[in-house]
């Protein structure tokens, strides 16, 4: 009840702002049984569950976040469990699996589930955090070289389609797309996979993890990530507590639209984006 009235209340506000959540399953879950809510066990433990069953959890997890007010969930993750030791990913079973068939075949599912009752979704971690050593939320993230061509299909293929049409973006570092930048503040990374779903929604990962702190404090990042391309700034206030100094992270980012026009006309595109989203998963 506490969860709804807050939703209902958020829906009130003038701008009508989109409510998102992170219920990938698992340990990734928001809304717990323990506190009354559906169940939704792990990516890692659902992929082995029979269809049918896999099915009738997604239906009643995704119903009843619509019910609840919700408009996105933060899921699901298509990250290939490339390195089961990934203490951010393989190790906290939020992968599927291994292989991209087992990937596809679960996403499936829950594009069902969720396009059966009006719920976006919005694909993790790109361009794929599952080969990495270390987290994100902990540490600079190197990916190597390039991620596969078979990972980097997954958000390709699947985000279009995906109710809600969202990606993720990654703090995760790929040094042959732009060295020591973050893919999520990465003008090449994020121009180049922009050409290549240019109506698809972009979302930071948190910008107070420490795999970005550690070369764009969050003032910079959101300027920063908005010029590179991203269509949404998160900002958790878990690691960090920033929310009084929110109004100063918008002001400046205002400030900079008002001053660049190259800004102002990525800022149009990216509203222009989420008011698409608001007309179609918004409640009035």
């Amino acid at each position: 009840a506490q969860v709804r009235a807050l939703c209902a209340e958020v829906a009130t506000l003038p701008s009508r702002p989109l409510v998102f959540i992170d219920q990938e399953g698992g340990q990734v879950r928001r809304l717990k049984e323990a506190r009354g809510f559906r169940p939704l066990p792990s990516a890692w433990v659902f992929n082995r569950l029979p269809l049918a069953e896999r099915e009738a959890l997604a239906r009643a997890a995704y119903a009843e976040l619509r019910w609840l007010g919700i408009d996105y969930n933060l899921a699901p993750v298509v990250d290939l469990n490339l390195n089961p030791a990934n203490p951010d990913i393989g190790a906290v079973q939020r992968a599927f699996a291994a292989d991209a068939e087992s990937v596809r075949a679960n996403v499936a599912v829950l594009a069902a589930a969720a396009r059966a009752v009006g719920l976006g979704l919005c694909l993790k971690h790109y361009p794929g955090l599952g080969g990495a050593t270390v987290s994100s939320h902990e540490a600079l993230t190197d990916l190597g070289d390039a991620p596969g061509a078979e990972q980097l299909a997954l958000f390709h293929e699947l985000a279009p389609g995906l109710p809600g049409a969202a990606i993720l973006v990654s703090h995760g570092i790929v040094d042959a797309w732009e060295p020591g930048i973050p893919v999520s503040m990465s003008a090449v990374a994020l121009g180049a996979l922009r050409r290549r779903l240019p109506d698809v929604l972009l979302l930071s990962d948190d910008l107070q993890m420490q795999g970005l702190q550690r070369c764009f404090r969050t003032g910079e990042a959101c300027r920063r990530g908005i010029g590179a391309g991203l269509d949404l700034l998160l900002i958790g206030n878990n690691l960090l507590n920033e929310a009084g100094q929110a109004p100063d992270f918008a002001e400046g980012l205002a400030e900079a639209v008002a001053a660049e026009d190259g800004l102002a006309r990525r800022v149009q595109a990216a509203l222009a984006r989420v008011e698409a989203r608001k007309q179609a998963f918004g409640r009035p």
